[in-house]
């Protein structure tokens, strides 16, 4: 049987983080989307909340120099239509066992949605689970299959972290930000590491050494 040609692919390629809030790309991925804009498509979507929030998450996308999407609702219908028009390479959600609702919503969309595209377009290829609040679950601690050297990275992360000023940045989630990128940074050897848990699609893993 033919090798499918994404299996030669080398290097970043396009990625979507479909996540529950407009700073959600930023804390839990930042360091890594804007890795991969370095070398591919990098789009965000996260569901429209108001105003001052949607412009935070604009800005904030701009930085990583990902797309950002804002749909009103984030269901499982607009999540299928995001993938079957973007056709990303590669998936990142919340945790399936957040402890916060909002994340275990989007994430139960992602896989209500993923299936019926990944048949219809080949995409996407690889679906990982991002970190969550002090990398603890329902069920435990995170417990990552990949960490990204984000260390080049980290500074872009804080700066498009610090562009939602009207959330509590310098007080609790930098210093979060921060504390978990040196933790995942010293378990795998980097300065700074983002920290992801592969998910099958469709019955198969990634092997690859990237997102």
């Amino acid at each position: 049987m033919p090798r499918n040609p994404d299996d030669q692919l080398s290097g970043p390629q396009s990625v979507l983080a479909v996540l529950a809030h407009p700073d959600d790309a930023e804390l839990w991925a930042g360091g890594t989307l804007a890795l991969h804009a370095r070398h591919a498509p990098g789009h965000i979507s996260v569901p429209s909340h108001d105003p001052v929030r949607d412009a935070e998450a604009r800005a904030g996308a701009a930085v990583l120099g990902a797309t950002l999407h804002q749909p009103q609702h984030l269901d499982a219908s607009t999540i299928r239509e995001l993938l079957v028009d973007l056709r990303p390479f590669v998936v990142i959600t919340h945790p399936v066992q957040d402890t916060h609702a909002d994340h275990r919503r989007i994430s139960e969309a992602v896989l209500e949605a993923l299936p019926n595209a990944k048949i219809e377009t080949g995409r996407p290829r690889r679906l990982y689970t991002c970190d969550t609040y002090n990398s603890l679950t329902a069920t435990g601690l995170v417990t990552p299959t990949v960490m990204v050297d984000v260390s080049d990275t980290f500074d872009t992360k804080l700066q498009a972290l610090r562009c939602h000023k009207s959330q509590p940045i310098d007080d609790h989630f930098g210093p979060m930000a921060e504390d978990m990128g040196r933790m995942w940074g010293r378990r795998s050897g980097a300065t700074y590491a983002e920290a992801f848990t592969a998910l099958p699609v469709l019955g198969r893993l990634p092997s690859a050494s990237h997102l």
